[in-house]
């Protein structure tokens, strides 16, 4: 656990995670728990979300758990309101769920397209939406976790490039729109993160090309899920309550600096064998 923020500062807070079984999410539900706020993860696995609860709970306070798909707004919205009976209006939510694998754009399926846009901007959309009308909207904050490619194309991600595009925008705007009832919303880019769940299964670098990727950054080094778990901390907190639709880039420098990105090889490893991998 960290202390750079001090201790408890979320205590009385109701956090809800959508996509918050495992790797940066999970972290990111595990910070809030610690900083003394009442949690809430959904995911589609019911096992998945049957450990999170107990391994939250281990830490202390209440703690909730769903099985629910983001791309079907009813299932949220059951999700959302149960949180809120149970454990109080939400102040903090947060919409992680991923979807992604490599392919060439002319190789791919249109229902591969569509899954990805499905569960990365439309889940966004829903997960933000069926909160919205639970929220202690004085002091809430909103995180999409979106990701590099938002900003810059790359190659055999042209369904991840599109969705995540439009999640930045989606930030935005509804940070223009809410703002006024005093409602932040902001976004996480993380770059590669050591233990995330894109990283391990869509990629599966090999230690040659994680030590490559390292290499080719600023900072010289992966990032991990404390690092995208402490970005969550300081959005969700009052340090940055004059902070609305921002982007942060917690990615040690990967956006401006990963080489390579230019060439489209059909036999790279990420493509060949690659299943289609969602969170």
């Amino acid at each position: 656990m960290t202390d750079t923020f001090g201790s408890r500062i979320l205590e009385g807070k109701v956090a809800f995670v959508a996509g918050g079984t495992r790797g940066m999410n999970l972290q990111i539900a595990r910070r809030y728990a610690e900083h003394g706020a009442k949690v809430a993860v959904l995911s589609r696995n019911q096992e998945r979300v049957d450990a999170a609860v107990d391994e939250l709970k281990q830490i202390g306070g209440e703690v909730r758990g769903y099985a629910g798909d983001v791309r079907d707004y009813d299932q949220i919205d059951a999700a959302m309101k149960a949180t809120a009976a149970e454990l109080g209006n939400i102040d903090l939510v947060v919409a992680g769920q991923a979807g992604n694998f490599y392919a060439p754009a002319a190789e791919m399926s249109a229902n591969g397209f569509k899954a990805v846009v499905d569960i990365d901007l439309v889940g966004t959309f829903n997960v933000f939406r069926a909160s919205y009308d639970v929220l202690n909207k004085r002091g809430a904050s909103m995180i999409a976790i979106t990701a590099p490619e938002a900003v810059r194309p790359l190659n055999f991600q042209a369904h991840v490039c599109a969705a995540k595009a439009g999640v930045n925008m989606l930030i935005k705007v509804l940070a223009l729109e809410w703002g006024p009832e005093g409602v932040r919303v902001n976004g996480i880019s993380p770059g590669p993160i050591e233990g995330s769940w894109g990283m391990e299964n869509v990629v599966s670098p090999t230690q040659e090309m994680k030590d490559h990727i390292g290499q080719s950054m600023p900072l010289r080094r992966w990032g991990t899920v404390d690092d995208v778990a402490d970005s969550a901390l300081f959005l969700s907190s009052d340090a940055a309550s004059y902070i609305t639709a921002t982007i942060l880039d917690t990615d040690g420098g990967a956006v401006i600096s990963v080489p390579n990105t230019d060439k489209a090889d059909k036999n790279d490893v990420r493509v060949k064998g690659r299943g289609h991998k969602v969170e």
